[in-house]
């Protein structure tokens, strides 16, 4: 099985491969960060991550997709950078 993990951010988005089986163990396949620029307008990072995501889609193409929760405890900015 081939799982495609996510992990959310606007200028730093985690994105990564691992391939496994039962009684075996996982192997990366391959890991990034999708990096947008703070001052660029937010429909041009959004469209970015998505050509990006995507793309990954289309390389690796993944078994299922998994994305971490996002979560803000006092800082609801820092969830949004």
């Amino acid at each position: 099985m081939r799982v495609l993990g996510i992990d959310p951010g606007l200028t730093r988005c985690g994105i990564g491969i691992v391939e496994g089986a039962v009684g075996r163990p996982l192997a990366m396949v391959g890991v990034g960060v999708i990096l947008t620029p703070s001052d660029t307008a937010l429909e041009s990072r959004l469209l970015e991550l998505d050509r990006s995501i995507n793309e990954w889609v289309s390389l690796f193409n993944p078994d299922v997709i998994a994305v971490e929760r996002v979560f803000a405890q006092h800082n609801v900015r820092t969830v949004m950078g």
